[in-house]
C-alpha cells in the first residue's frame, strides 16, 4: 500500500477493547526461539485450499506440525475472537491470518511480535504496497500473505448481446450498460449491480471504494478525519440512489463477500464488486456455477473514471503469547514463498503479494485479470490505518448501513461520521 505510509499512526490512541496495558511500541522483537507443534488462526477458507498448503508444510516438517484453527467467515467475527484470544494471553494461536488493516491496533497493544526483517528474507521480492499493511511505526510486525484489489466481474455474453462492447469506466457508463443489458429476455429477473453492504467489514470497504472513487476521502494525509465533504457525498449518495432506483437489488442490504458472489454465479447480476478469488469460483464448471465462461474482469468504474479500490488482502502475523516461535516465523517464510504463493494463486485465484507472479505467462494465460489486479492494488487507497481501528471500521459501517436503508440522509450521516470519527482518532 504505497499510499498507506502517508497516513499518521496514531498511537496515542488504545485499540479497542484495550485493557490498559498496551504501549505504543508494540511487542518487542527478539525473541522468535522456541520448536514444536503451532497453530494456524485464519477465518473460513472459502477457497478449500488452505489445508492442502498446510499438508505441504506438515510433511516436510512432522514434529513441527501446524493445526487449523478455523475462525467464522465474517472478518469482525474472526478478528473479536483474536482480540479475545489476545487479552486472555492464550497460547492456543501461534499464528494469526490477519486482516491488512488490524496491523496498527494489535502491534500498539502487543498483541503481536515484532518480526526483524532479516528473519524474512523475500521480503524485498514481495510488492511494496503490501509489505507497507504489515508495518506499524515502520517497523515489521507481518509478513503479507495474499493480496486483494477490488475488481468488477461482468457478463460479457449479455453485453456483447446488447452491443455494448467493452467494460464500463465510470458508474454512468455501467447503468447505461445495465439498461441496455436488461432488455434483452435472456437477462429476465437479473439485476444491475451488487457489492457488499451487510454491516461488516465489507461495506467499510464498498463504502470507501464509493468515496475515494468520487475523489472523496475517510482519513486525510494528516491523519484526520475528512469524510463530511461533497466528494464523500457524491460516493454515497451514488450509492443510496442505486438502492432507491434498483440498481442495486434490496437483497444486496444483506450481502458479503460470499452471498454476492453466488448471486453473480447464480446468475442473477450483470455486474458484481468482488475480491479475485471469485474468479476460479465462478469459473468452476462443476455445475455450482451458471456463468462460467460467460464474464469478464475490469478495474472499479468510478464518478468520472477509473474508480480507486480499497487495498484488501491478509498478513501472517505471530501472536505475542505462542509457543514455538521459530518454529513460526519458519512456516511464515514457506508460505510467503514464491512457490506457495503460486501453487495457491493457481488453485484459488487468490491475489498473491510476491511481485513476479503478476508477469508469469502462465499465471496470466490462467487468470487474464491479473495484470489489472497489479494496478489495482497498486493505485489501491487503505482503509483508515488507525490503533482503535475496530471502533472506526464500526463507526462507518453504522453511517453508511442508516443512510443505505433509508435512516438517515447522506448529509446528517457524514456530519455525525466526521464528528464520531474526530472523537475515536483524536482521543
Amino acid at each position: 500500500m504505497a499510499v498507506a505510509g502517508s497516513l499518521a499512526l496514531l498511537a496515542t490512541a488504545c485499540g479497542s477493547g484495550d485493557d490498559g496495558n498496551s504501549s505504543s511500541g508494540g511487542s518487542s522483537a527478539g525473541s522468535l526461539d522456541g520448536r514444536g507443534p503451532i497453530t494456524l488462526a485464519s477465518g473460513k477458507d472459502t477457497s478449500g485450499n488452505l489445508q492442502n498448503q498446510l499438508n505441504a508444510w506438515n510433511a516436510a516438517h512432522p514434529n513441527e506440525k501446524v493445526e487449523l484453527k478455523e475462525l467464522p467467515e465474517d472478518a469482525d467475527a474472526q478478528r473479536q475472537q483474536m482480540v479475545q484470544n489476545a487479552q486472555a494471553q492464550s497460547d492456543s494461536y501461534s499464528v494469526l491470518v490477519m486482516d491488512v488493516v488490524w496491523t496498527s491496533e494489535f502491534a500498539a497493544n502487543q498483541w503481536i511480535t515484532q518480526i526483524p526483517e532479516d528473519k524474512v528474507p523475500d521480503l524485498g521480492k514481495l510488492l511494496p504496497a503490501t509489505v507497507e499493511t504489515a508495518k506499524y511505526r515502520d517497523k515489521l510486525y507481518a509478513v503479507p500473505m495474499t493480496s486483494d484489489g477490488g475488481l468488477l466481474y461482468y457478463r460479457n455474453d449479455l453485453l456483447a448481446q446488447a452491443g455494448v462492447n467493452q467494460a464500463p469506466k465510470t458508474w454512468d457508463e455501467m447503468k447505461a450498460a445495465c439498461t441496455k443489458v436488461l432488455a434483452l429476455p435472456a437477462a429476465k429477473g437479473m439485476s444491475c449491480y451488487s457489492g457488499q453492504f451487510e454491516k461488516y467489514e465489507g461495506l467499510t470497504v464498498n463504502f470507501s471504494e464509493a468515496v475515494n472513487s468520487a475523489g472523496g476521502e475517510i482519513v486525510g494525509k494528516d491523519g484526520k478525519p475528512n469524510v463530511n465533504t461533497p466528494e464523500a457525498k457524491a460516493g454515497l449518495e451514488e450509492l443510496v440512489n442505486d438502492f432507491k432506483t434498483g440498481v442495486i437489488p434490496k437483497a444486496a442490504i444483506t450481502y458479503k463477500e460470499e452471498e454476492s458472489r453466488r448471486a453473480f454465479q447464480d446468475g442473477k447480476l450483470v455486474f458484481l464488486r468482488n475480491w479475485p478469488y471469485v474468479y476460479a469460483l465462478a469459473n468452476k464448471t462443476d455445475g455450482s456455477s451458471k456463468v462460467a465462461g460467460k464474464f469478464a474482469v475490469a478495474p472499479l468504474p468510478g464518478k468520472t473514471g477509473a474508480g480507486v479500490s480499497s487495498l484488501g488482502g491478509h498478513d501472517y502475523a505471530i501472536s505475542s503469547f505462542a509457543k514455538n516461535k521459530a518454529t513460526a516465523i519458519d512456516f511464515i517464510n514457506f508460505m510467503a514463498s514464491e512457490e506457495r504463493q503460486k501453487a495457491n494463486v493457481e488453485k484459488t485465484s487468490q491475489a498473491p503479494t510476491w511481485a513476479s507472479l503478476y508477469d508469469d505467462a502462465g499465471l496470466n494465460k490462467q487468470f487474464p485479470y491479473l495484470a489489472p489486479l497489479k494496478a489495482s492494488i497498486q493505485n489501491a487507497q487503505p482503509r483508515p490505518r488507525v490503533v482503535k481501528y475496530g471502533d472506526v471500521t464500526a463507526a462507518i459501517q453504522q453511517a453508511a448501513y442508516d443512510s443505505l436503508s433509508g435512516k438517515t440522509q447522506p448529509d446528517q450521516a457524514l456530519s455525525d461520521l466526521q464528528t464520531k470519527l474526530q472523537s475515536l482518532i483524536t482521543q
